[in-house]
């Protein structure tokens, strides 16, 4: 099954899709990709009345770089163009009018579903982190606490948790920035290790949009930027979402 969705990914990135997959959009120039259609996903992505629990928002587990730090980009919502985004349990509560390419079927009952990077519901114990982005400069800031659970060397968090994180603000920063919605690749070149509890700033761009895909790159630093923990890139693809429906 995880083959034959990598071939439908794969064969996604053609001109031509399946019969039943998403429309591929046509090629973009970037004003057109960074306007009013971005405007539109922010608003979708970011509900302004909601009853659905937002996982990103302070509590009484965050170390004070965190808290000061998020407190500063809170700031910059009001006057610097960031906007800070919400974090639900489950994508499907962020995006709407997303069909699965053919041959990929989701099978679990939707009260089970769960984003990876909010699987751990204890506070404090794995990710906890929230991304502020900005439309106009096509960029993420996710600050990052990794919690015990997701130790690797004794001490330090697992590689595999910051490639996962480096993943989830790469692809919601692509979404945002021009329906990017399936990771086509994703490179990371370790540089030092996260001590577990403490802050991690992942520094998110978009490169440029390019046949159907969002070419993005990451750094990963300390607070102070002295330290560098990681950089990474990453190609998305773009798809086109079908309107939602009005029942």
């Amino acid at each position: 099954m995880i083959r034959r969705g990598f071939q439908v990914a794969a064969r996604l990135g053609h001109h031509r899709a399946p019969p039943g997959a998403p429309g591929i959009l046509p090629r973009l120039a970037p004003a057109s990709a960074f306007g009013s259609s971005a405007d539109s996903l922010v608003s979708r992505f970011c509900p302004e009345k909601t009853d659905l629990k937002d996982y990103a928002l302070p509590n009484a587990t965050w170390c004070p770089d965190m808290l000061s730090l998020y407190h500063e980009f809170l700031e910059k919502t009001k006057s610097g163009g960031w906007i800070k985004l919400p974090s639900f349990k489950s994508n499907r509560d962020h995006i709407q009018g997303l069909k699965l390419p053919s041959g990929l079927v989701a099978t679990s009952d939707k009260t089970d579903w769960r984003i990876f990077t909010r699987c751990i519901q204890v506070e404090g114990q794995g990710y906890e982190y929230v991304i502020f982005f900005q439309p106009s400069k096509k960029k993420s800031i996710c600050l990052f606490q990794p919690g015990p659970y997701l130790e690797g060397a004794p001490g330090f968090a697992h590689g595999g948790s910051l490639a996962a994180m480096m993943d989830e603000t790469f692809s919601k920063t692509a979404y945002l920035a021009g329906e990017g919605l399936f990771t086509l690749s994703l490179n990371i070149r370790f540089k030092n290790l996260i001590p577990v509890g403490s802050l991690a700033v992942l520094n998110v761009e978009v490169e440029k949009i390019e046949d159907q895909k969002l070419y993005m790159s990451c750094i990963t630093q300390s607070r102070d930027q002295q330290t560098v923990y990681a950089k990474s890139s990453g190609v998305f693809l773009q798809l086109q979402l079908e309107e939602e429906s009005s029942q």
